[in-house]
């Protein structure tokens, strides 16, 4: 499944991509992370991986990042996995103004043995795409609160 989520941010470009890619700030803005943990290679580069911890509700998830492109602001793209669940995500940001970028993200879901998302997917698969912009909102909203 792939789809495409866009958001404009009222903060330069540089701004943005300061706010982005500084791992402190995952749980300021990520509903649910709990942690975000570098397990390899050099932090933020290709090939690095991180182990992110999720609690949504009562249920606890752990999910593996692995990073295959940074080029910023052009592109921060990821491999994020779970439980049978991969999804490649594609970062990038752009100036649309001085004072204003526009983040876009490309998601591609991969669903091997998790049935339960495989029934989800076939449900309900505007889910996945919601999640993905309320994300994106969060992050907005976060960016924009910052001097």
């Amino acid at each position: 499944m792939k789809y495409t989520c866009e958001i404009e941010i009222n903060q330069p470009v540089d701004k943005v991509i300061e706010l982005f890619d500084n791992p402190d700030n995952l749980t300021k803005w990520m509903e649910g992370l709990e942690s975000f943990e570098h397990v390899s290679g050099e932090p933020g580069q290709p090939g690095a991986k991180s182990l992110l911890k999720f609690k949504m509700g009562k249920r606890k998830m752990e999910m593996t990042e692995t990073v295959t492109v940074r080029n910023l602001p052009e592109e921060f793209s990821g491999y994020y996995e779970m439980d049978g669940v991969t999804n490649h995500i594609k970062n990038k940001f752009s100036a649309i103004s001085n004072s204003k970028t526009l983040y876009k993200t490309e998601n591609e879901f991969v669903i091997k043995n998790n049935l339960v998302m495989k029934i989800f997917a076939l449900l309900m698969p505007g889910l996945f795409k919601k999640q993905s912009m309320k994300y994106l909102e969060s992050f907005k909203k976060f960016a924009e609160s910052q001097p």
